[in-house]
């Protein structure tokens, strides 16, 4: 009976409308932990500079638990991807929803350009993050990832997204140049950071996120062009191999978090 159930539901996995189809390479980077978590650590260094970062604070659930909150917007992301389309557009209208109901508490409107600055870092880093760890994208395959992300925007309501990958190449240039800054909102999540991964883990993070930051990034928060991680990085595409990488992000990353990170680890029947 449960080899039956098994057969029935990869038959219905398989003639299900999803999201973002099977084979993807949109599934190969969202369904591996290690791509992820180099997702999560551009976009802890980039979030942290974002002029609209106060709309964070003003919940208070990023300075209490900013880890928390960057996972958070990690899960939804994994969420759209792996799911069937009908469920991919409810979590997105959830999101909305979330967003609007701070708007609300705040009595003022969230910029869509700030809307916009989140899709592209989950643009973005899923693109650095798979280059450094597996290979480089085709151009193909870098329409494919724009195109997803595309029609989460698209279904958050947001105006003005380029068509295509190559139209937003420049775009997210000029976002960059516009809407980020140092400022004490910055200084302060870094701190908190810290605070919540401990000094060693923390450098860590530093390290990991000089090898996916783009040169702005970087810049603004004055990071060094070189990373003491980066001959560490063939390494650990070996201990992948051996299959020792668990242990290795139990050394790297807070127990509270280690369930999390096993949940974005997708099967293969699941890519």
């Amino acid at each position: 009976r449960n080899q039956w159930l098994a057969g029935k539901y990869i038959v219905n996995a398989r003639s299900m409308e999803w999201f973002v189809e099977r084979g993807s390479i949109v599934r190969r980077i969202w369904g591996k932990s290690d791509t992820v978590l180099f997702i999560f650590a551009g976009a802890a260094a980039e979030f942290a500079l974002n002029k609209a970062v106060d709309w964070l604070y003003f919940t208070g659930r990023l300075p209490s638990d900013p880890l928390g909150r960057l996972f958070s917007t990690v899960r939804y992301a994994g969420r759209i991807v792996f799911s069937p389309k009908e469920a991919a557009q409810q979590t997105i209208h959830t999101m909305r929803l979330i967003h609007e109901g701070v708007e609300k508490s705040r009595g003022a409107v969230i910029p869509d350009w700030a809307y916009r600055d989140v899709l592209f870092m989950l643009i973005y880093y899923s693109i650095a993050a798979f280059e450094l760890l597996e290979r480089r994208l085709t151009d193909a395959e870098k329409e494919e990832v724009y195109n997803v992300f595309y029609r989460v925007g698209t279904g958050m309501g947001l105006k003005d997204l380029p068509e295509t990958y190559a139209a937003w190449v420049p775009v997210r240039q000029s976002h960059m140049e516009q809407d980020l800054v140092y400022s004490h909102y910055t200084g302060d999540l870094f701190v908190q950071y810290r605070k919540h991964l401990g000094a060693a883990r923390f450098t860590v993070l530093l390290e990991a996120q000089k090898l996916v930051v783009p040169e702005r990034v970087g810049d603004l928060l004055k990071y060094k062009k070189w990373s003491w991680l980066r001959p560490s990085v063939p390494m650990y595409k070996l201990s992948r191999v051996l299959h020792l990488d668990g242990f290795v992000k139990r050394l790297l990353l807070p127990h509270a978090y280690m369930q999390q990170i096993r949940e974005l680890d997708m099967r293969p029947d699941q890519l």
